[in-house]
């Protein structure tokens, strides 16, 4: 805990961390006042069970008796903090490091982590970050403390791009690792085969939880707008590459629609909800349009 104060205290930190807060805050904000049914779940304040405690817990649900007897802190967690359980996976492998214009890939995806853990808070259900890249790197246990989201933007001002994916040993990890049934946010650029991806994807299915994918792209990706000749810096142990862009232009946007499209096809099948966004979009509107849509269709927008 003092060692992440510590961290928050570096003026870069503190600024990505408002930068995020703000963010979050507006689209959210933003996109409740915009509905007409509340977002928020009815309550029950009977008790529902113990869990470990985390940094940002609110500590009027310590349970001192525990405390006492076995020296642990642990919290109570009533049935309003049991309706959801929600994880947030963000992808922060190498590829996502690419920008093209102002807005990298990370930072987009840190933008849609830090609004939908805002959102989720927002609604008193719990929630919990996961950061990997070939592995699992950082693993925030969920909380409905809203105090938990200091420690969400934190991590996510402090993420870093480096190293290969492994998206289909990482969510296979996961889904035996998420006991309870809830919420899979996956934030990704994706980058690994399709097969690999909708079968790991489908352990989570399996598990009866609720997925989400943001699919996060730049928009050089999506359009490929490159005229002369080109070096292309390979990321994820990829290497460099010089090419007439010019001459594989048609062949590569085939090639990425026909990726893009196969993972939605493979979403609808499996009903989890696929959103791409790429860094030239306005990031409010996409997902209050995407919100709006699940929120017609669900009845609640977590």
């Amino acid at each position: 805990m003092a060692e992440n104060l510590q961290k928050f205290l570096d003026p870069k930190i503190l600024n990505k961390i408002t930068r995020l807060d703000l963010k979050a805050r507006h689209i959210v904000e933003g996109f409740v006042s915009g509905m007409h049914k509340s977002p928020y779940h009815g309550f029950s304040v009977e008790f529902a069970e113990h869990r470990e405690y985390s940094p940002g817990d609110d500590l009027k649900h310590l349970d001192w008796k525990v405390l006492g007897r076995t020296d642990r802190l642990y919290i109570k967690e009533y049935e309003l903090e049991t309706n959801l359980r929600s994880h947030i996976l963000l992808d922060t492998s190498e590829s996502m490091d690419y920008r093209s214009g102002t807005t990298s890939k990370l930072e987009l995806a840190s933008f849609i982590a830090a609004s939908m853990a805002y959102l989720i808070l927002r609604q008193q259900d719990s929630v919990g970050m996961v950061c990997f890249d070939r592995e699992v790197k950082q693993f925030i246990p969920a909380s409905s403390a809203m105090g938990h989201l200091r420690s969400l933007l934190g991590t996510l001002a402090q993420s870093t791009a480096q190293n290969k994916t492994d998206l289909g040993a990482v969510f296979n990890t996961l889904a035996e690792r998420f006991h309870q049934r809830g919420l899979v946010v996956i934030i990704s650029d994706l980058f690994d085969k399709p097969a690999t991806i909708l079968k790991a994807l489908q352990h989570f299915s399996h598990k009866k939880h609720d997925v989400i994918v943001f699919h996060v792209m730049d928009e050089y990706e999506v359009t490929f707008p490159f005229q002369r000749m080109t070096l292309f810096d390979g990321m994820e142990e990829y290497p460099k590459l010089l090419v007439d862009p010019r001459a594989l232009r048609k062949a590569y946007l085939d090639e990425v629609n026909g990726f893009c499209e196969e993972i939605r096809k493979g979403c609808v099948r499996q009903m989890v909800d696929y959103v791409r966004i790429t860094t030239d979009q306005q990031l409010d509107v996409e997902l209050t349009k995407y919100l709006a849509g699940r929120l017609a269709l669900r009845g609640k927008p977590g």
